[in-house]
């Protein structure tokens, strides 16, 4: 679920991420505070500009008293609160995240047009994931390339459904959704229609320039061609909010 809205008074708390003494606005998660002091923490269903969903479950901290890992993009900094980022068990536990997700889908990096370009490799080779230790689904997934400009490729998403919340939250047209449960899960357009057959996309190619692999594209690219450009979300959202 999306942050509740900050109050009109907001106060300032201190705590400690790993070791260091840090002080924020009790309105912020763990993960901005994260962001703005660079401090590496992982994640791939959150993007700035963005409601947040908690749905990778990648960035989860350690909080000192509570017995559970909690998703530092979906929990409030808190006075006195004691945040560990980077333990052995947060390190084995976003690396299975991340082999699930390369055994869940078809993530042939080679041949992919987002090779060298792709969050969900960089997320590979930052948690050390240099081979998968569970068995494949080896599921088939459709490509739909029947948009003139764009492509889907499901053997390669992620259901971080950052397109779904770009669409709807920015460009407001809500042409992705989530249809299915578990595993059969799948983005589709327009109650799963084609995309090329779509009565409320844009073409604005929002969705596209936040996926963070290769699932969707531009039509016509090759492998390692795909450079997302996503500098323009935060500016886009500000704007919304503004107006």
């Amino acid at each position: 679920m999306p942050l509740p809205a900050p109050s009109a008074s907001v106060r300032v708390v201190t705590f400690k991420i790993d070791g260091q003494d840090l002080s924020a606005r009790e309105d912020e998660s763990i993960l901005e505070v994260c962001r703005e002091h660079k401090i590496p923490i992982p994640s791939l269903c959150w993007m700035e500009g963005l409601s947040v969903i908690g749905a990778c479950r990648l960035c989860v901290v350690e909080v000192a008293g509570v017995p559970r890992l909690l998703a530092a993009c979906t929990t409030r900094v808190a006075e006195g609160m004691e945040v560990s980022t980077d333990t052995e068990k947060l390190r084995r536990y976003r690396r299975t995240l991340v082999e699930m997700l390369f055994a869940e889908r078809n993530h042939v990096c080679s041949v992919c047009v987002s090779n060298g370009h792709c969050e969900l490799q960089w997320l590979a080779q930052t948690c050390g994931v240099d081979h998968v230790r569970m068995p494949y689904r080896n599921a088939g997934y459709a490509l739909d390339s029947s948009h003139e400009m764009f492509r889907v490729d499901h053997n390669r998403c992620v259901l971080c459904t950052r397109c779904v919340r770009v669409c709807d939250e920015i460009e407001g047209a809500h042409t992705w959704d989530v249809m299915g449960r578990g595993s059969d899960c799948k983005v589709i357009t327009d109650l799963a229609q084609p995309w090329g057959d779509s009565t409320t996309c844009t073409s604005c190619g929002k969705c596209v320039q936040v996926c963070p692999t290769g699932a969707l594209t531009k039509q016509g690219t090759s492998a390692g061609e795909m450079v997302k450009d996503q500098h323009f979300l935060p500016i886009l959202a500000r704007r919304r909010h503004i107006r």
